[in-house]
């Protein structure tokens, strides 16, 4: 296990796509398509996750399993963000308009 100063994720560029290829070649597994986060264990890629649908490639030959578990919750939270309404759309929701009818008389 390492400490959580380790590890290092952050969101792949177009840079990363060889490196992403050879993750994938390693575990077996299609290259990933589309946004994702890529995990660094001492300053190696170690694993990466699809942002697109979760789906995770990892160095079989270094532990990640700790690394894996990040990824996968920090999948799930950019998922539950993603899928969360901005603040103006939530207080838009809360805040109920009563159309005006018409000029006042008087």
């Amino acid at each position: 296990m390492y400490s959580a100063t380790a590890y290092a994720i952050r969101r792949t560029t177009e840079a990363d796509a060889p490196t992403l290829r050879r993750l994938a070649e390693l575990d077996s597994q299609r290259p990933l398509d589309g946004p994702a986060l890529i995990g660094e264990i001492l300053g190696r890629p170690a694993a990466a996750v699809s942002l697109t649908d979760g789906r995770v490639i990892a160095d079989p030959f270094t532990t990640t399993v700790h690394l894996r578990q990040i990824l996968r919750m920090r999948f799930d939270a950019f998922r539950a963000y993603s899928r969360t309404p901005s603040l103006s759309q939530r207080l838009r929701a809360g805040i109920r308009t009563v159309p005006i009818t018409g000029a006042a008389t008087g």
